[in-house]
């Protein structure tokens, strides 16, 4: 009976605690920072552990390193196209600067790495640092970014990344070998406070024995102390708007990390102990490729004086740059700055060659700032490069066709399959759309229809033939047709939800219309500029517009009126 004893007190105290854990169980869910909060947690446990390793030699920290790189290297590699080779290029020089100055002289190498979530760095034993996307997009100066390689140098230069690859052999009781496919918050997330403070002096060092200014660090602290501040209080800020990815990781970086606070106190001292002089921080000189990007997210969510400003500071910079030229048209365009979209289209056109989307954009363009002397200018560019395709072909009797001579048009558009015909279905609509343009709408409606019988899928020559049908009162055809898009598929969403607002508004559906015409507006600002509404589409599409604008006014003075 005394064996039994202890089982009746210890066989209740089990089940009691199994309740009160159910109880109290608290559902997460996972996402890029738990995993980083678990590395860390973990890692910082580690180096606590009781155990002692023997150095390995560098020559088998150099082996184990190159196998891990080429591992995570793989797919960004791949990745890494047009300003990514420019950067790649830039991390290189800069880490090359520093890499003499370093204790051990190991052959170390450095990658950029295209992903815009990653605002972090990290080293890999034997002499790989890699540098995120979402991190140099923050840096204002070359200063900055030679701090940060200089810290990652520097977890190689003392041992801790060697270090962190034995406590997981010894963690893991594996050979080095199948240590290679590690997740790569391993090397993520932080080390000891220790550590990452001893990172912080010598990196600081190593970069102002390199010529760089150490207040380079000092201002990459602040930046993540105010993107710490930023990511608690969930505040937005036009300088930097971080994706829900990049905020957890950031979430992870700032618990694997110690306080900006503390970092920049160090230096500070370090600086005024060590009476370094005091030196003028360079310019980020691939600031440009991350203008550029700011640029195109700035014109994706319609603010569109700011596209075109980051697109014109990127191309001052690097003026050879069809992306940020593209970018800087559109935004022009969007704001009904006709000729000067006009010029930045040619000046595309003659950087990459008559792309059809491209000289489409530029007819357009052309037609919408003056479409009495678009024709001959849209001549003069098509002599400049000798040759008249069939989609040139068509551009041109478009512009014609506004100019008042029908004829270039109507060869084009005649049916029957002859040769002038185009026979794509692409160009038929294109055909169709200058008719449109031109208000003469029956043979738009044709010329659209056959195009679409032979791309039923295609959205924009759904959305065109539908706007054609509205001006000839097919009102019910037009919205079957608009019925039938998603959404999604779309290229311009914002042009499917105001057709379907006109259509509806032209059929006395107003409470069906003005949603999509709310929609339209928060996806296309544009639509609040008459003078670009008037510029690209009928007469009857203004005035609906117009009727909408002052019936949703209408509509919520009342609602304001009667909730006082």
């Amino acid at each position: 009976m005394k064996r039994w004893a202890p089982l009746t007190v210890i066989v209740p105290l089990c089940v009691a605690a199994i309740v009160v854990s159910e109880r109290r169980r608290v559902d997460t869910t996972a996402d890029a920072s738990s995993v980083l909060f678990l590395v860390a947690d973990t890692e910082k446990e580690l180096t606590r552990m009781p155990v002692r390793f023997t150095r390995m030699s560098d020559q088998e920290e150099i082996a184990i390193g190159d196998q891990m790189a080429k591992y995570y290297a793989t797919d960004w590699e791949k990745k890494k196209l047009g300003g990514d080779k420019d950067v790649q290029a830039y991390v290189d020089q800069v880490g090359g600067r520093l890499a003499p100055y370093a204790h051990r002289k190991l052959p170390y190498r450095f990658h950029y790495v295209p992903e815009p979530y990653l605002t972090n760095a990290f080293a890999l034993p034997g002499g790989h640092v890699f540098v995120g996307k979402g991190l140099i997009a923050l840096m204002d100066s070359e200063d900055e970014l030679a701090a940060v390689i200089g810290h990652e140098i520097e977890h190689i230069d003392h041992y801790h990344c060697a270090e962190r690859i034995q406590q997981q052999q010894a963690l893991r009781k594996v050979p080095f070998a199948e240590l290679i496919a590690l997740p790569i918050e391993i090397f993520e997330a932080g080390y000891s406070k220790d550590q990452e403070l001893e990172a912080d002096r010598e990196g600081t060092r190593l970069v102002v024995q390199a010529g760089y200014s150490a207040n380079g660090a000092i201002r990459m602290f602040e930046t993540f102390q105010r993107l710490y501040e930023e990511y608690h209080t969930r505040a937005k800020t036009p300088q930097q708007e971080l994706s829900t990815v990049a905020q957890e990781t950031l979430e992870g970086y700032f618990r694997s990390h110690p306080l900006a606070s503390e970092r920049i106190a160090q230096v500070q001292t370090m600086i005024a102990s060590e009476h370094w002089e005091v030196r003028t921080e360079r310019d980020l000189a691939i600031a440009y490729v991350f203008w550029t990007d700011r640029a195109e997210e700035a014109l994706k969510r319609g603010a569109y004086p700011a596209a075109e400003q980051l697109a014109a500071r990127s191309l001052l910079v690097q003026p050879a740059q069809p992306m940020a030229l593209e970018i800087l048209a559109r935004a022009q365009f969007a704001q009904a700055n006709f000729p000067t979209a006009a010029a930045s289209f040619r000046k595309l056109l003659e950087m990459g060659g008559p792309q059809p989307e491209i000289v489409n954009q530029y007819a357009y363009a052309l037609a919408a700032a003056d479409r009495t002397t678009a024709a001959g200018e849209f001549r003069q560019w098509m002599n400049s490069v000798h040759g008249e395709s069939q989609q040139l072909k068509v551009a041109y009797a478009g512009l014609e066709l506004l100019a008042g001579d029908p004829r270039p048009a109507s060869v084009l558009g005649t049916s029957g399959g002859g040769q002038s015909e185009p026979q794509d279905p692409a160009l038929l609509g294109e055909l169709g759309w200058w008719y449109y343009k031109a208000a003469d709408f029956p043979p738009a409606v044709d010329l659209l229809a056959r195009a679409y019988q032979q791309r039923p899928g295609d959205s924009m020559t759904v959305v065109r033939l539908a706007l054609a049908q509205i001006e000839l009162h097919h009102l019910a055809d037009a919205l079957q047709l608009l019925d039938a898009v998603q959404y999604e598929s779309a290229p311009t969403p914002h042009v499917l939800s105001m057709a379907r607002a006109v259509c509806r508004w032209q059929a006395q559906q107003p409470d069906e219309a003005l949603p999509s015409f709310l929609a339209a507006l928060d996806k296309g600002p544009e639509w609040n500029d008459p003078k670009w509404v008037r510029a690209l589409y009928s007469s009857s599409v203004v005035q609906s517009v117009q009727e909408m604008r002052a019936e949703e006014t209408r509509r919520r003075n009342a609602r304001a009126a009667s909730n006082r």
